[in-house]
């Protein structure tokens, strides 16, 4: 049986990450902040907490079992392929991505998910906080599409914790207000997202909202024709256009968001 990630490991280098990308997005901002940085992360972080314990009482309990019973049966498209050993983790790793892009694209697409899914979109700021910060009701019925990613695919334990760990260090990443070198980021662009092509995501014009829709890798986004690169980052407004002002977006109306009336679609 693949061993995987150790736990504890995983979480020190996805820890690691984020110290590293709040200190180096207060020294090289990409965006003006319109908010006081440790007000808003203090509340994206709260947040966080409750959808943490969401995915810990919720998914963990099944998509983990899950995966160690896929591996241990042969279920699923990569253990009935039976790919090279070399292959199988990489294959696993970019169809997880690939089939998380199409989940991304039906939180935006189908109105119940956009309610839940724009109390992410509501920051009127980026920062690596912004990453973590998802409505709990968003992360509990993302649950049965992460088992059916893990049982259709077929993805193994070690799979699974590897695209995990991946995971959080891109969306920590690209949701930073770091800003690199502009050939820098265009090179890495190429190949995963970064904070200025996921900014355009972020942007409060629908067109905009509507495009670089991938957690990890570009590729995605090239192939379904959804890739922009073409705005510039002075010209993005993040946020929400029906909420503007920071009253609206406090802690508290932030969890009671997706049941109040409002816009249903970006």
């Amino acid at each position: 049986m693949s061993r995987r990630i150790p736990g504890p490991l995983g979480g020190a280098l996805v820890g690691a990450a984020f110290v590293a990308l709040i200190i180096a997005e207060r020294r090289r901002p990409l965006r003006r902040p319109t908010q006081p940085c440790t007000e808003r992360d203090l509340r994206n972080l709260a947040i966080a907490g409750l959808s943490a314990l969401t995915l810990r009482l919720l998914e963990a309990p099944v998509v983990e079992p899950l995966s160690r019973a896929i591996e241990r049966r042969r279920i699923g498209l990569l253990q009935w392929l039976r790919p090279p050993r070399w292959l199988e983790v990489p294959l696993a790793v970019a169809l997880m991505d690939w089939t998380l892009y199409l989940w991304h694209v039906l939180t935006h697409r189908v109105p119940f998910l956009w309610r839940l899914h724009r109390v992410h979109h509501a920051d009127l700021d980026l920062s690596a906080t912004t990453a973590l910060r998802f409505h709990a009701a968003e992360m509990a019925v993302s649950v049965p599409w992460r088992a059916a990613q893990v049982a259709l695919l077929g993805v193994g334990p070690r799979a699974l914790s590897i695209w995990q760990t991946l995971l959080f260090a891109s969306i920590l990443f690209h949701h930073s207000n770091l800003r690199l070198p502009a050939g820098l980021d265009r090179l890495l662009a190429r190949w995963i997202v970064t904070p200025r092509m996921h900014g355009i995501h972020h942007s409060v014009v629908e067109a905009e909202t509507h495009s670089n829709w991938s957690s990890g890798l570009t590729i995605w986004d090239r192939l379904h024709g959804t890739l922009r690169l073409d705005v510039p980052q002075e010209r993005i407004t993040i946020g929400l256009p029906e909420l503007r002002r920071p009253a609206q977006v406090t802690a508290g109306r932030l969890l009671a968001l997706p049941f109040r009336d409002g816009p249903v679609r970006p």
